[in-house]
């Protein structure tokens, strides 16, 4: 799996865990959703991406988008 596909394959995963914990623990796991999307915009302008960081450390491939 390259290092793209393991950045979006884990946004989802936790976008999915944040709407989860809102709806069966407490609404206040939507600012988790909030952070999560906050940090998809900011890393689609600047390129930077700790999970991308984090999986390149941990050996993924490299993609196009995250270089």
């Amino acid at each position: 799996m390259t290092l793209d596909r393991s950045v979006l394959l884990f946004a989802g995963v936790m976008v999915l865990l944040s709407v989860a914990l809102t709806l069966w623990v407490s609404q206040w796991f939507m600012l988790f959703t909030v952070f999560i999307g906050l940090n998809l915009i900011q890393s689609s302008f600047t390129g930077f991406c700790p999970a991308a960081m984090v999986f390149r450390a941990m050996g993924a491939k490299p993609g196009c988008a995250f270089k």
